[in-house]
């Protein structure tokens, strides 16, 4: 061995000068990866924000059409004329008697035994006395019931009596309820209810 540290000193740094270089070299490529990297990412950014932008101007043109096409609307529409008489009396659905179920029918039924007691029988005496007391069994009675009470309220439950309504009331006197009465009268005198009730129970039919 050599007593002279030099030679191994100036070896030592020229390995370590080489470790250095190949440290350099690597760092560099990885920032020369980064860069692209972040290029890249720069780059999508910038696409997303202008696909942003893009779609944020989309939905305000639509905003925009929507509102004219609203305005546009409104201006074609028909004006929907006021109600020059809020006060007056509307007839109500008629029942769908058909298709009711027993207990469906107790309410419409309930309304019209109303009007038959307070309105029919006591202010249209022969014609309503004709009514049997079965006619909340026949389906033409409630037809025709439904029919009288509801035309009977629009005609005598409005705020003002005019001459059209009063000749409505005429024809409603005159040949509607006479013609309905008959029906009714028909229909309940010559069924089995009728008949029970003239030859007592279990003596006639017990159905029409």
């Amino acid at each position: 061995m050599t007593s002279d540290p030099i030679p191994a000193i100036l070896q030592q740094l020229a390995a370590h000068d080489e470790l250095i270089s190949q440290l350099d070299g690597r760092e560099a490529s990885h920032l020369t990866a980064l860069a692209e990297r972040l290029d890249e990412i720069t780059g999508l950014v910038t696409g997303v924000g202008g696909t942003l932008h893009d779609h944020s101007a989309a939905l305000t043109r639509l905003e925009d059409l929507d509102r004219q096409v609203a305005d546009l609307a409104a201006r074609l529409a028909p004006d929907t004329p006021a109600d020059p008489d809020p006060e007056r009396y509307r007839p109500g659905p008629a029942p769908n008697w058909w298709k009711l179920t027993v207990a469906e029918r107790q309410q419409p039924i309930s309304r019209l035994r109303a009007w038959v007691e307070q309105v029919y029988r006591p202010g249209y005496g022969h014609l309503a006395a004709t009514l049997g007391p079965c006619w909340a069994s026949h389906d033409l009675c409630l037809y025709g019931l439904d029919i009288l009470a509801d035309l009977w309220a629009v005609l005598y439950l409005q705020p003002r009596r005019t001459a059209g309504l009063l000749s409505a009331q005429a024809e409603y006197q005159a040949r509607i309820l006479p013609t309905l009465a008959a029906q009714l009268m028909t229909e309940t005198s010559r069924c089995g209810h009728a008949r029970q009730r003239i030859h007592g129970p279990g003596l006639g039919q017990s159905a029409p």
